[in-house]
């Protein structure tokens, strides 16, 4: 086991690993959890992680991949965890073997907890053989499956494969060239509801079975569920273009809740909007212009928390928005934390705080409530983003100060 350690609200770091100190432009100590090449021949890409508050528990998962390319996914693995005062314990790599349907790979980890049963889902797609992304948007024929495992003891164990691809999708996918869910974590609503991220590649038009060129564009929606995860829907698709995306709940100063969705885009900005009717249906799909996005787009993290109580002027609602993504406008690299204080309001994006410089890729971030620290599993590296996947831990006092 091996440990990652909270930066001090100073701006200087305890006993880490690394030797960093966490402060303006510098890059933040971090732990290595997923490496390339260990075992050799073995990439880890697509974070996803989730914090049991219950247990002081980190889960992060993984595709474990024999090359950098989506379709050399295999299976996903897993990390435990444990949340002890300011340090991370992690437990070694385990393959999640349950994860799986025969002659497809997984892909896409989206975990989500239900507090009411105790009851963890980790949501995946499994795709035909090596199917790219590609081949079913130019051809029309989806190859993907909805799946989940779910695991009662916190993830020790996991159940058989559960595959919802006709009973929630249904006849809707001969309009669906492909899909995903997130990556990276859902969430679970004050009203009990469960909420996976995720996005549709959308058949606008066909000709003798295929697409029209151009006709396939993807569109971000939700998948939910009302009882405790034991049947689910599929919400409506955002009416703006936006691919994989993350959702997070926020309270006005009357308790009504929004759910805010934040968007990957092709068009230099990324994509925000909101649901007024938790998660069914999202409006107000705008472009995000102090948000920037690389020009293939890059996957992002966010994340709702309650203002803590040792923050002295309160401006706007009574949660605020911290969202984790790339800054560059050209690369993937130089790794940014946003605050925003009032998420009804989305120019209040604030500039990035710096957490690794260099390249850097797809991130997930989790809340640790109890603790009041956050911590994000991020890939990144000095010559490529794919070097490794790492875990850093901060709290707000980071991001103000800077």
């Amino acid at each position: 086991m091996f440990s990652a350690r909270l930066w001090n609200s100073d701006g200087s770091m305890g006993n880490s690993t690394s030797g960093h100190r966490s402060w303006r432009g510098d890059p933040v100590g971090k732990t290595v959890v997923f490496k390339r090449n260990e075992p050799p021949g073995i990439t880890y890409r697509i974070p996803a992680l989730i914090y049991i508050s219950e247990k002081q528990t980190f889960l992060a998962f993984a595709e474990k991949r024999t090359s950098s390319c989506d379709h050399d996914a295999k299976l996903l693995v897993m990390r435990r965890g444990t949340l002890d005062n300011t340090t991370i314990e992690w437990l070694p790599i385990q393959d999640l073997k349950t994860a799986c349907l025969p002659e497809h790979r997984t892909m896409n980890p989206c975990p989500v907890f239900e507090k009411n049963t105790q009851s963890l889902f980790l949501f995946f797609i499994c795709v035909l053989k090596k199917t790219t992304e590609h081949h079913q948007i130019c051809t029309g024929k989806n190859r993907a499956r909805l799946c989940y495992v779910t695991s009662s003891d916190y993830g020790q164990s996991w159940s058989d494969v559960k595959d919802l691809t006709e009973s929630v999708i249904g006849k809707s996918i001969r309009k669906w060239a492909t899909f995903a869910v997130g990556p990276g974590h859902g969430i679970q609503t004050k009203s009990g509801r469960l909420i996976i991220p995720a996005y549709v590649f959308y058949i606008h038009h066909k000709c003798f079975c295929y697409p029209l060129p151009c006709s396939v564009q993807p569109y971000a929606l939700s998948f939910y569920s009302d009882d405790c995860g034991k049947t689910w829907q599929v919400g409506t698709r955002m009416q703006m273009k936006s691919c994989e995306c993350e959702m997070a709940e926020v309270m006005d100063h009357e308790g009504r809740s929004y759910l805010y969705c934040n968007a990957r885009n092709t068009s230099g900005h990324r994509v925000e909007a909101i649901s007024e009717d938790n998660g069914v249906d999202f409006t107000r799909a705008h472009l995000a212009r102090n948000l920037v996005e690389q020009p293939h787009g890059c996957q992002g993290s966010v994340v709702a928390f309650k203002v803590p109580t040792y923050v002295s002027e309160v401006s706007g609602e009574g949660m605020w928005l911290l969202y984790t993504h790339p800054t560059d406008r050209r690369k993937r690299r130089d790794l940014g934390v946003y605050l925003n204080r009032s998420p009804l309001r989305t120019s209040k994006w604030e500039e990035p705080w710096i957490i690794h410089q260099g390249p850097s890729g797809y991130t997930d971030l989790a809340y640790c409530e109890d603790k009041d620290v956050f911590a994000c599993l991020m890939e990144c590296g000095e010559e490529s983003e794919l070097e490794e996947i790492a875990c850093c831990l901060f709290d707000l006092r980071n991001i103000m100060e800077t």
